[in-house]
């Protein structure tokens, strides 16, 4: 079984590119935006799409476009830290595809492979991610 964990101080992340192939392979539309200006200006009822722009704070992705004036609710982001399982098959491919460039900010992503029978759980210290086997513990 291949796994995809952080190894290096900061934590898993993917990038813009990383993201947008990942859902073309599983067949959905995704509309990034912008939620924070560039700059540091900060206006969280201002979002417009994010068009590759540098020193961007941070990217939501819709599920759906929003309209004119229109904020988005919690239930219509995808959110690829807690919505792709890193054991995800779509996640391996992006990620053996785009090499260093699927590495989002502070991100060092790498695939582990492990044997298939083994139960397995991710321990993390400050980002740093490791791959263990469950074992029982008092």
């Amino acid at each position: 079984m291949k796994i995809a964990i952080n190894r290096c101080w900061g934590g898993f992340g993917l990038s813009h590119e990383a993201v947008m192939r990942y859902a073309e392979l599983s067949g959905f539309k995704l509309y990034p935006i912008v939620e924070k200006g560039v700059k540091g200006n900060i206006d969280f009822n201002h979002y417009v799409p994010y068009t590759g722009q540098k020193n961007v704070f941070y990217i939501s992705y819709l599920k759906k476009p929003l309209l004119k004036d229109e904020t988005y609710e919690e239930g219509s982001c995808f959110y690829p830290r807690n919505d792709i399982e890193r054991f995800d098959p779509l996640l391996i491919q992006v990620i053996e595809e785009l090499g260093e460039k699927a590495n989002g900010d502070y991100a060092n992503i790498k695939i582990v492979d492990i044997p298939d029978d083994v139960k397995w759980q991710i321990d993390d210290y400050d980002g740093q991610e490791s791959i263990h086997e469950l074992h029982r513990s008092w």
